[in-house]
Formats: structure tokens, sequence, C-alpha cells
């Protein structure tokens, strides 16, 4: 029986280093175009931005934290951000007091609306405009898969 071996194969390293380009510097290159646009980072227009699309605008932090990928503790200090720029209000999950419930605000919503057009201008110049619509086809598909994946070693499910 074959041992693998403990290296990458040349392909392999290719999309490796290609993968490791886009999770480090994609983020960075946002954050620029939102600081310099908004005043925001790319985080915090992605907190702002979920909250947006949610009934009521309106979800428990710790779900938050969650499709944000972020720790509770990192979401707690954006929401103090948030809260002394009038961006949302936190308070008590009415259905069960363990809970705190994170709403968007006019102000709030006014901001994520005016972040929008250039943050998503860059991200189809720099994601989607490089591809033909079959590219994107196949990276999404392929991201799901390797999303799902990384989620799953995260839960403790993984090996």
């Amino acid at each position: 029986m074959d041992t693998p071996s403990p290296w990458l194969d040349d392909d392999q390293q290719d999309v490796w280093q290609a993968l490791l380009t886009v999770v480090i510097a994609l983020p960075a290159a946002l954050d620029r175009q939102l600081q310099r646009d908004a005043g925001i980072s790319n985080f915090e227009y992605g907190v702002l931005a979920r909250l947006s699309m949610t009934d009521e605008a309106t979800m428990r932090l710790s779900d938050l934290a969650r499709e944000c990928d972020s720790t509770q503790p990192r979401l707690s200090k954006v929401m103090d951000r948030f809260e002394a720029r009038d961006w949302v209000v936190r308070r008590p999950d009415p259905t069960d007091g363990r809970y705190t419930l994170a709403t968007l605000t006019d102000a709030g919503r006014q901001k994520v609306v005016a972040s929008a057009p250039e943050h998503v201008a860059q991200v189809r110049r720099l994601v989607f405009d490089p591809l033909s619509a079959a590219q994107r086809r196949h990276l999404g598909a392929a991201l799901t898969r390797i999303a799902a994946t990384v989620r799953r070693e995260l839960e403790g499910e993984g090996r």
C-alpha cells in the first residue's frame, strides 16, 4: 500500500497558493475599500448587512456571531461601537432572557445602503468579473464543499 506523500503535488500547491492569496488578500482589499469609502471594516459591513437581511433586522447575538464567523467577544466590541453610533440597539430576547437581540436602527440601515454600492462594485470587480458564468458556478460548488468541510471540522466532526 502506498503511503501518501506528506507534500502537496505541483497542481495542489498551485491551487493552495492561489487560495491563500484570496483568503488573505481579498479581505484586505475589501477592508481598504470600505475604510476609504465608508469608514468601516469588511467585518463591520458584514455584520450590518447580515442584520439588514433578516426579518425585522433583528438577530440573537450568538446566531449573528456564528453567521459572521466571529467570536462573541469580537462581536460584542463591534456592537459597542455600533450602539455608540446609533446603528444598533441591544435588548434581552423576550422569548428567552438568556439571549441578547441586536436590531439594526434606521441609521444602521442607512449606513448599509450608503456603503453597499461601492462595496458591491469592488466585490464584482475582484471576484466575479474575472470569471465566466461557468467558472462562477464551478467556484460556487467547490467553495460550498470546502466551506462545509471546514465547518464540520470546527464543530468537532472532522477526523
